[in-house]
Order: C-alpha cells, then structure tokens, then sequence
C-alpha cells in the first residue's frame, strides 16, 4: 500500500514537471521495430545454419578423404561434424 503511494507520488511529480499546458508526450517506439527485430533473428538463424552446412560439408569432405588415406582414424574426425551439428542446433 505504501510502496504504490510513493510510486504514485513520484509518477504524479514526473507527470507534472514533464507536462507543458495540457500536453503530455510520450516517446514509443516506432511502428516498424518489431519487423526489424524479427529480420534480425531471422537473419541470425538463417546465417547459423548456413554455417553450420558449409561446416558439415567441409568436415564431411575431409572424412571421405581420411576414410581413403587413413581408414582407422575416421571416427576421430567426427568431432567437427558434430560441432557443426551444435553450431546449427544452438547457433
């Protein structure tokens, strides 16, 4: 009870030191930042699991020619196919 009295108190005090004659202003955001916010997570998504494919591909190609060279030591090159998973998955 008391602590909406003082909010009260302190927004009725900002209200009347901002108030010139009958006009309050409030500042809003504009109409369009919603749409560039969701672009930007979008954008962000989009360019995440790009990398991650490209990084799938390159550790792909690298295993199919270790699989040629160096048969036994594929399942030691499987690291980066799966960081690149997590890459896509997390990114």
């Amino acid at each position: 009870d008391q602590h909406f009295c003082v909010k009260y108190i302190s927004f009725s005090l900002f209200k009347t030191l901002t108030m010139s004659d009958s006009t309050v202003s409030y500042e809003t955001c504009p109409t369009s930042a919603p749409f560039f916010g969701f672009m930007g997570v979008t954008a962000a998504l989009c360019f995440a699991n790009i990398g991650a494919a490209y990084g799938t591909a390159k550790s792909g190609v690298g295993i199919a020619s270790m699989g040629v060279m160096h048969p036994g030591l594929v399942m030691k090159n499987i690291i980066p196919v799966v960081m690149a998973g997590v890459l896509g998955i997390y990114g």
